[in-house]
Formats: C-alpha cells, structure tokens, sequence
C-alpha cells in the first residue's frame, strides 16, 4: 500500500472531532486507507461495510448496535446507501457528548460527494469533519523521478490502474471501472438518467478535456436539451469525476470569460475514454497537453487543501492564466502549468500576472530543475510545486 497524505489527516481529524467523512471516488483507494486506520487500534475499531448482507444485518437495530461500540472507533463503508443512519449518528454523538467522551466516534466512507454532503450535513452539521481522498497525486509517488510522473499521468492515480504489471492490464482495469460506474453507480445515483447518454457525454468531455464548458455544443451532440447536460455534468461531478474549475471573478476593469472549465479529474480515465493504452499513444494524441495539464492541476489542488480558493484566469484580450489560489481577498498564486521541460512564459500568462499581482507566479513544468525566470516568475517542477503549496497551506 502506497502511503497517503490523507491518512495523517483523517488521524488528526479523530482526535478532535466525533465524526470524520472521507469522500472519494469508488477504488480510490478509501477502503484500504480505513482498514489500515482500523488495523492499527486492533480491537478498539470495528469495520462495516454497507455492500456486505451480513454487516447489514449487523445495523437491523442501528442504535443498539452502534451504542454497543462505545469506546472504539467504528468505520461504515458506502454510508450512502443507508441515509436513515445519519440521524441516528447524530443522536449517538450527542448522547456521548453529554456523557465527556467527544472525539473520534466514527469514519464514514462515501462515493458521492454533493449526494453524502446533503445527506450529512443535515444531521452532523458542527459534528463531523470532511476529507476527500483523490487518486494518487504526484507527492505520493513511492519515489522522485520522471518515469513515476510519466506513468502517473499515463495510468492515472487509481492505485490499481498505477500499480498494474503492464499498460495493458492497466487500461483494462480502467475500462472495467467506466463499465462499473455506467452499470451500477450511474442506475443508483440518478435512475433516470440513461446510462449510454452518460458515458458519451463522459467521452466527450474527455475529448475536450481542460477547455471552458459549452453546454450547447455537448447538448447538440448527444441530441438532448441544454438542462438535461446540466444533469449529466452534475451527476459526473457528484461522483467526483469532474472537476469544473470556475473563472476568477473579481473587479480588474476586464472582459473575463465566464464559463467554467471541465477536467476529467483523473488522468488515467480521460486516457481510457480514448482509447489511449500507453505512452506512445497518449504523446501522439491532441489531448495530451491538457491531460497532463489536468493531472498537475489535481496534485497541486490536492496540496493546497481548502486553504485558498481556485479559479482559472482568462480575458477576451488574451491573458490567461491555468490556476489562481487565493486566501482571502489576496491572489496568493497564479499557476500555469505546462507539458515542457524548457517553458517559457506567453504573452497572455504575462498579463494576466500583471493584472493579478499575485503573491508568487510559477510556472509548473515537466522537467527536474527549478529556476527564475524573471523577477515575477519562477519555474518550478510539479513534485516541489505541490510541496510548496503544502508547506504554505499547514
């Protein structure tokens, strides 16, 4: 097992909070994360997964059972499936609170991020802590160096997808998770919504990965109206597996583009949607500058935290820049992130950084050295990029 950055935090977040909800994808990696959590406290830890008859039937009188477990830390996998249990979570916690014992009660896993969040946070609202678990990011890579990054960006950050023998079984096994995802999630989440639409519109937005979201061309193509996309977009982010990036939004006396930008938030997906199973294939195609693109901008998002805000900059005069963190009400960073391992700064990102003024400009690259370019700009490789925006997020 690849160690996660999560995992120090979802420890940290059971000694001060009664519940802790960790949000991810399905064979992100949740389960073993939550097992090793588990593992370690022995048999002060009990663990339920909501897909198992028999834990189920464990939970027939969830308060008895539950309140039985007092003391240990109890993990309930696939919480979603069983929304009736929030409530009596919540009578649980507070029942505990009152009785001294405050903290660490409980981690709840769940695959959907805006369906668990509704679900919760109308019972444990000022009760539980939230963490989201992505695919591996280029800090979890078990060691530096360009052939882990390649194959990261290649294969995606599903453990199963990076750690696999070959290109072959890899992509395999990532095709086998967009069949699971259209043949189960995709009938539970939204039982209306007709799995074959979802897919195509999921493979058109790999197509046009990392480009400002156009609601009408993807409606006219999948021959549906413009709200229904709206649908479908929104039950791919709820699963989280898009990412949009919305627009910088603040007062520059600028013409500022409004729409978002969509990222199929995995690599190693956007590649599998394409039909793209090795290195050689994916260099060869178009979509591989705003693959990598997408690839780098999770790892650094990942690395930042919920410290700053995130937006994209782009002006009908041609500034633009891929990423803008801000704290507060000051930009912190503007971020563009590029494939090359020589870049150099365009005309637009240089605009865009003077409009900006932000704390720090970097330009994250492909490459293993970091240098200035200039007085505003530095470049910088995607490991020490991501570390630093760590560094800086606590």
């Amino acid at each position: 097992m690849l160690a996660r950055h999560a995992q120090t935090l979802i420890e940290e977040r059971l000694r001060v909070a009664p519940a802790v909800v960790l949000l991810g994808p399905r064979q992100v990696g949740k389960t073993t994360l939550a097992r090793a959590i588990a593992d370690a406290r022995g048999d002060s830890a009990r663990y339920l997964d909501l897909e198992a008859p028999d834990d189920l039937r464990r939970l027939a009188d969830p308060a008895r059972y539950l309140d039985a477990q007092r003391g240990r830390l109890v993990v309930v996998d696939e919480i979603q499936r069983a929304p009736g249990l929030f409530p009596v979570l919540r009578g649980l916690i507070d029942a505990r609170r009152r009785r001294g014992d405050r903290i660490g009660h409980f981690l709840l896993l769940g695959s959907a991020s805006l369906d668990l969040l509704r679900q919760s946070s109308e019972s444990l609202a000022g009760r539980a802590s939230y963490v989201e678990l992505g695919p591996i990011d280029a800090r979890e890579l078990p060691a530096a160096g360009d052939p882990d990054l390649e194959r990261l960006w290649v294969r995606g950050g599903y453990p199963e997808s990076l750690l696999a023998p070959d290109d072959r079984t890899s992509l395999r096994w990532r095709r086998d998770l967009i069949r699971t995802y259209l043949e189960r999630e995709v009938p539970f989440f939204a039982p209306r919504l007709p799995a074959a639409t979802v897919e195509r519109c999921w493979r058109m937005l790999a197509h046009g990965q990392a480009s400002l979201l156009n609601q009408a061309r993807l409606a006219s193509g999948l021959g549906v109206a413009a709200s229904t996309v709206t649908r479908y977009i929104d039950l791919l982010a709820d699963l989280l597996l898009i990412r949009r990036l919305p627009p910088w939004s603040g007062n520059v006396g600028k013409r500022l583009v409004k729409s978002p930008k969509v990222y199929v938030r995995d690599a190693g997906l956007v590649h599998a949607l394409l039909d793209l199973g090795s290195w050689h294939d994916v260099t060869g195609h178009p979509v591989a500058g705003a693959s990598w693109e997408g690839m780098v901008l999770e790892t650094l998002l990942a690395a930042a935290g919920d410290r700053f805000t995130a937006s994209f900059y782009r002006t009908a005069d041609g500034a633009e820049v891929d990423l803008v963190l801000e704290r507060g009400t000051r930009v912190a960073y503007c971020i563009e992130i590029k494939r090359s391992t020589a870049p150099t700064a365009s005309r637009g990102l240089r605009l865009a950084v003077g409009a900006l003024e932000p704390e720090r400009a970097l330009v994250v690259h492909a490459g293993a050295e970091q240098w200035p370019m200039d007085d505003q700009l530095t470049a910088m490789p995607v490991r020490a990029a991501a570390e630093a925006l760590e560094a800086e997020a606590g």
